[in-house]
């Protein structure tokens, strides 16, 4: 029976036996690999001890890492005569505990540290998850403002050239005419599929909006005004757009270029009615208008009297009653059959008109108040409730810039323009053929009134900013052609302090003097472009220098 000294010592997390005291190997093992910590090695086995002969320890043991250095059992060099358990220092080390393990369990101190603990770990827990929750948020909504912003490009394509009046200090040299200072919106409302009469516009209005004086209108044209269209002879202007499109269809051309060539037409008809430019265009049909009210949560709408319509009552779950007076909450339906009846009020067609600016600037206060298109939700509904019932050539830059001058506007600031609304009543009802139509008081096809009113009304913003005064003299034996001219640019909106004959009547050319130098070059830029001379600052011989006007004009021949 060999006795047997069993001890265990820690070194660098591994534990290690040393037997001791007559120990005899048994034969078996030195064939077998030794195993540290799982790795299996293929050192040579060890020798055995020669009980005889002294044993000289190994001169240096490898560390972990080193896979190469002797495995199995190392001897001490001397035997242990004090009966103690040993305790490592017979083979060089140093033991790493003084005193024998205390294995019990401190569970006051061990209750202190797991309450710290699970508090760090709680705040670790709930500073993570916000931070994980703000990533998701920002990574979201940048991807739903990127999303709603596609959509919104997919409504507003763009096509137009930019307005140049969304630049209050463009170049002088880029302006053409009087008009330029300006930002005018052909706005056009269709029946639309499901409709009779699916493409006639019956509603044709223009937004106009000075964006350096901020201010904006609305003007109505009546749906039955009759026009003559080159090419297609005379009809109702609510007509041009079906019949341009249809012929275009009809030549072979595709639904986007037909509709194209009918939005063309239709402006250009609207511009000469009405003597200002077109900039763009905004089709809707009646889906899109219900669609757009309902979006917005409705439009808030005073009544300024009960409008009952029999012929739209089975839309209103057969009822005539409209709207009853006083102010009153539309949704989609409601406000649609508002802005469509016009057989429900005295003047019919020229009221509905009416009713129909007074949508549109309740739907503009509704979208202000929600701050639409600050909100990504907001915009992308919107243009998911627009879907294909809109067309248009504003660009979401220029929607954009439109929304930022809006802002600055008040609802009751937009004024309302009809053309049949006294004391400015230019037009009338007359029957031409059997065809109930409108037509210009002052004659078929005539608009000079309307020209000078309109433009008069809306005013060109640079013209208005600068607001020249100007002297028209005659400087030739026709007569009459000062006052011709005055008149012209009175039509624009231009400040006329005076006008006369010249000195002298023998003048070959037109002289056109700026007594004001660059602080007027927007109106320079505009006579120069109407009278195709270019200005001068030295007066003529004979003229005089007046104190009250910035340009004189010395009319010659063929101006």
């Amino acid at each position: 029976m060999h006795k047997t000294c069993f001890c265990i010592s820690v070194n660098h997390g591994i534990l290690k036996s040393t037997f001791m005291d007559n120990f005899k190997r048994h034969s078996n093992w030195s064939k077998k690999p030794s195993i540290v910590d799982g790795f299996v090695s293929k050192s040579p086995p060890r020798p055995r001890l020669n009980p005889e002969k002294p044993h000289k320890p190994p001169k240096k043991e490898a560390v972990i890492s080193d896979f190469k250095r002797p495995e199995g059992f190392i001897p001490r060099n001397r035997t242990n005569t004090s009966g103690s358990v040993p305790d490592g220092t017979g083979v060089g080390r140093k033991p790493i505990y003084k005193k024998e393990l205390d294995m019990s369990l401190d569970t006051n101190n061990r209750a202190k540290r797991g309450k710290v603990g699970k508090h760090r770990n709680w705040k670790k827990i709930i500073k993570r998850t916000a931070l994980i929750l703000l990533a998701v948020i920002i990574a979201g909504g940048t991807a739903f403002f990127a999303l709603a912003y596609w959509r919104a490009r997919q409504v507003f394509k763009g096509g137009a050239p930019s307005a140049l009046a969304f630049d209050c200090n463009v170049d002088p040299s880029k302006l053409n005419a009087e008009g330029d200072g300006r930002v005018n919106i052909l706005m056009l409302g269709k029946g639309g599929p499901g409709h009779d009469g699916e493409d006639l516009t019956d509603t044709l209005l223009v937004a106009s909006i000075d964006p350096c004086q901020k201010d904006a209108a609305l003007v109505s044209v009546p749906r039955d005004l009759y026009v003559k269209v080159p090419g297609n002879g005379s009809m109702k202007i609510n007509t041009v757009y079906p019949t341009y499109k249809q012929n275009a269809l009809a030549e072979g051309k595709s639904e986007e270029e037909a509709e194209s060539i009918a939005i063309d037409a239709t402006e250009r008809t609207m511009e000469e009615v009405l003597g200002i430019p077109i900039h763009y265009y905004v089709m809707v049909d009646f889906e899109a208008f219900r669609r757009a009210i309902n979006t917005v949560g409705g439009v808030t709408v005073d009544v300024k009297e009960p409008l009952y319509d029999y012929n739209v009552a089975w839309e209103n779950d057969w009822d005539p009653l409209i709207a009853p007076a006083g102010v009153q909450q539309f949704d989609g339906k409601k406000a649609l059959l508002y802005a469509r009846s016009r057989y429900g009020s005295a003047r019919g067609d020229f009221d509905r008109a009416e009713r129909q600016r007074q949508i549109l600037v309740a739907l503009r206060d509704k979208i202000f108040s929600l701050g639409t298109f600050g909100n990504p939700l907001k915009i992308s509904q919107l243009m998911d409730a627009f879907g294909d019932h809109v067309s248009t050539n504003l660009s979401i830059d220029d929607v954009m810039s439109l929304y930022e001058l809006a802002k600055e506007v008040e609802g009751h600031e937009v004024t309302s323009i009809g053309l049949a609304d006294p004391p400015n009543d230019y037009v009338v009802t007359d029957n031409i053929g059997g065809l109930s139509v409108v037509v210009p008081k002052e004659g078929l096809y005539q608009y000079g009134a309307i020209h000078t009113y309109i433009r008069n009304a809306l005013k060109d913003g640079f013209v208005r900013k600068e607001n020249p005064s100007i002297i028209v003299l005659n400087g030739t034996t026709e007569s009459g052609r000062a006052s011709e001219f005055a008149d012209t640019l009175k039509g624009y909106g231009y400040n006329v302090v005076e006008v006369s004959d010249a000195p002298s009547t023998d003048y070959e050319e037109t002289v056109f003097v700026n007594l004001r130098g660059k602080d007027k070059a927007y109106t320079q830029r505009y006579i120069e472009q109407r009278l195709g001379v270019k200005a001068t600052g030295k007066l003529p011989s004979g003229v005089e220098n007046p104190n009250n006007a910035d340009f004189i004009i010395i009319l010659g021949p063929g101006s």
